[in-house]
């Protein structure tokens, strides 16, 4: 992903009222960022427990998204649709995003299960331990990368399929 500045992020939001992005927080280290190593931007608001933020690149253009999240599950383990990275209940969160221009205006909305903390693109690079008998095959993990940057790219083209 390419360095974004502040302005560059805000500028990007298709489903926020003014207000709303007006009360949107950036992430604490996002000075810090090596942009080299994310396929998209994605953090939980410090002001507000319940939202949550996406920024993608689609064809050369800065889409961001306002997410809202129920509470995370507390039983059973879950998969996050992003990462596909399988979760304690208390770790996945069902997150919504209103469809951008009129369809998000009269109320549509699209949603998913994604990690409670937003942190799809850290998780998918971690190594999974091996069994004994296992063998780590050359580019899974780019396999995965690329698996996870389409997934965000297409929950982002179904929260644009609101603009006409």
């Amino acid at each position: 992903m390419r360095a974004l500045t502040e302005p560059d992020v805000r500028a990007s939001f298709v489903n926020s009222d003014p207000e709303e992005l007006r009360l949107i927080e950036m992430p604490h280290d996002f000075v810090l960022i090596d942009w080299d190593f994310h396929d998209f931007l994605a953090w939980r608001d410090p002001a507000s427990s319940k939202r949550g933020c996406v920024v993608v690149e689609l064809e050369g253009r800065l889409v961001g998204i306002v997410l809202r999240s129920t509470d995370p599950g507390r039983n059973r383990t879950g998969m996050c649709n992003i990462c596909h990275t399988m979760q304690p209940g208390n770790q996945i969160a069902l997150f919504s995003a209103r469809r951008a221009g009129d369809a998000g205006r009269r109320g549509d909305s699209v949603g998913t299960y994604i990690c409670a903390d937003l942190s799809c693109h850290e998780n998918v690079r971690l190594a999974h331990p091996l069994a004994p008998n296992e063998v780590r095959v050359a580019g899974q993990v780019d396999i995965r990368l690329d698996g996870t940057r389409r997934r965000m790219e297409g929950f982002a083209n179904r929260v644009l399929d609101g603009l006409s």
